[in-house]
C-alpha cells in the first residue's frame, strides 16, 4: 500500500486502520493481477487525463488513482473511514432517487460501491458507472459479478462524457467533488445538466461543507489536495449556476451531505383559437419525466 512519507495516513490513520485490514490478502491479489491487461481492457485510448487528476497523490498514494494500489486498497480503507457506516451513507443516494428511472449514470464511480447499490435498488434500469481510473473500474466489475449484476463500466471524464444529450433520468456522483478542483466540479454539473432529460435528477453525495468549514481540522486528516477548496464552496450554488432547480441539501450523519436538483421541464404554451382576447393558457409539469 504505497503512500507518501510523513503523511497523515502514516502518522495517524494507519495505526488505527492497519490492524483491521488483511494486508497479506490485498498484497496477494495485487501481485497476482495482470494490471497491464486490466489497463488494456478497461482503458479508452481517447481519454486525455486532466492535469488535476494525473498530477496529484490522492490519499497519499503515489500517482493517485492511476496506481493499481489505490484501487486495491480503496474499499478496505473506506469502510472504516466513511462513518458511521459506509453502506448507510451511500444508501442516502438511493433514498434520494424519485420515481423509477430507466437510465442511471454514476459519475466518478470509483470501485462501484454506489453503482452496485443503484442497480440493486433499480434492477430494471440500465446503470452505467464512469470513472477515470481503469483499475477502479476493474474492481467495480468484480463487485458487480459477485452480486450477479449487469452494469456497464465506462472509462471517461465526468466533465466530458460523450454520452448523448438528455439521455439519462438520474445522474449521481458519490464522494467525487471533494477530489476535484471547483472549476472541474462546476463543469461536471454542467455536463450532468446536459445529460439529463427534462425532469431528471442530479444527486451529489459528499462531505458536509458546513461541517468541514466549522471543523477545518478534518481537512488535514486525509490526503486530499482539493478538500479545502471544496469545503469553502457550496454545491447548492454550483447547481444553481448550472441551471438546476428545486435544489436542496440534506445532512447525513453530520460529516456528509446529499444535494439534489432537477433539470427543469420546459413550460408548454397552449394557444386557444376560441379566445378572442389573445390570452394564452400556460401549462407546466413539475414531476420527474420517468
Amino acid at each position: 500500500m504505497a503512500v507518501g512519507q510523513d503523511t497523515i495516513w502514516e502518522k495517524f490513520l494507519q495505526q488505527i486502520i492497519r490492524p483491521l485490514i488483511n494486508e497479506d490478502k490485498l498484497r496477494e491479489f495485487q501481485e497476482n493481477t495482470d494490471w497491464e491487461r486490466v489497463e488494456a481492457d478497461y482503458s479508452n485510448s481517447n481519454v486525455d487525463y486532466p492535469e488535476y487528476y494525473k498530477s496529484q497523490n490522492f490519499h497519499g498514494v503515489k500517482k493517485g488513482y492511476l496506481n493499481p494500489s489505490a484501487a486495491v486498497s480503496y474499499d478496505p480503507i473506506t469502510q472504516y473511514v466513511l462513518l458511521p457506516n459506509e453502506t448507510w451513507i451511500r444508501q442516502g443516494v438511493i433514498e434520494a432517487v424519485a420515481g423509477q428511472p430507466r437510465r442511471i449514470l454514476d459519475l466518478g464511480c470509483g470501485t462501484g460501491s454506489t453503482t452496485v447499490l443503484l442497480k440493486q435498488a433499480f434492477p430494471d434500469a440500465e446503470v452505467i458507472g464512469l470513472d477515470l481510473s481503469p483499475y477502479m473500474l476493474f474492481m467495480g466489475e468484480i463487485k458487480a459479478q459477485e452480486q450477479g449484476l449487469e452494469i456497464k463500466w465506462v472509462h471517461g471524464k465526468a466533465e466530458a462524457t460523450d454520452f448523448p444529450e438528455a439521455s439519462f433520468d438520474v445522474v449521481t456522483a458519490s464522494l467525487l467533488f471533494h477530489e476535484t478542483p471547483p472549476a472541474a466540479s462546476k463543469a461536471i454539473l454542467r455536463e450532468a445538466f446536459r445529460l439529463l432529460k427534462p425532469g431528471g435528477q442530479v444527486i451529489i453525495l459528499d462531505g458536509n461543507q458546513k461541517t468541514l468549514r466549522q471543523a477545518n481540522w478534518l481537512t488535514e486528516i486525509f490526503e486530499e489536495p482539493y478538500l479545502k477548496d471544496y469545503a469553502a464552496n457550496s454545491v447548492e450554488a454550483w447547481m444553481g449556476a448550472a441551471n438546476f432547480e428545486v435544489v436542496q441539501t440534506k445532512e447525513l450523519w453530520w460529516v456528509n451531505q446529499i444535494t439534489t436538483g432537477m433539470k427543469p421541464i420546459p413550460v408548454v404554451v397552449h394557444y386557444s383559437p376560441s379566445t378572442t382576447t389573445g390570452e394564452n393558457e400556460i401549462k407546466g409539469m413539475s414531476a420527474p419525466a420517468f
